[in-house]
């Protein structure tokens, strides 16, 4: 069976061997976006619910930490950078997220970055679901990945 498999050779899940790959430094940068009511980014720029943007800037670099613990047969890896950024974006309207990962490893930290957005998406939506019950989260993606045997990507 191929490497990119989930499962043994008998047929069960089980994680990926990575055991054989060179260790060498990964990063990855994803995206995503929450749309809201002009009235919501009021809120956010007056804190009347708080200060969102930080409080879900820290939740997407707690997330990222806890990737392997959310995602099945996801391998544990030690983060020697991430962050988190998040932007008000007139034209959507709403918020803009990044969150770039780093490692040296022997798998990637696509993952990690992919869940840091999630999770910041989901912390500012949890803190302005009182004010605005039309947000939108979208357009969560992957935009660069770098180091690997696959070697360099972007979108």
């Amino acid at each position: 069976m191929s490497d990119l498999t989930h499962f043994d050779k008998d047929g069960r899940a089980a994680m990926v061997d990575v055991g054989g790959k060179a260790v060498t430094q990964r990063r990855a940068l994803a995206s995503g976006q929450v749309v809201m009511d002009r009235e919501t980014l009021s809120h956010i720029r007056d804190n009347k619910k708080g200060d969102v943007i930080s409080v879900a800037e820290l939740a997407g670099i707690m997330g990222a930490k806890k990737t392997s613990d959310l995602i099945p047969l996801c391998h544990p890896l030690p983060l020697s950078k991430v962050s988190v950024k998040i932007s008000v974006d007139e034209t959507l309207p709403g918020l803009s997220v990044t969150a770039e990962t780093k490692t040296n490893g022997q798998t990637g930290v696509e993952m990690e970055a992919l869940t840091a957005v999630s999770t910041a998406c989901l912390t500012i939506y949890d803190m302005l679901k009182a004010v605005d019950k039309h947000m939108v989260i979208g357009e969560i993606k992957l935009l660069e990945k770098q180091g690997g045997k696959s070697g360099d990507w972007a979108r």
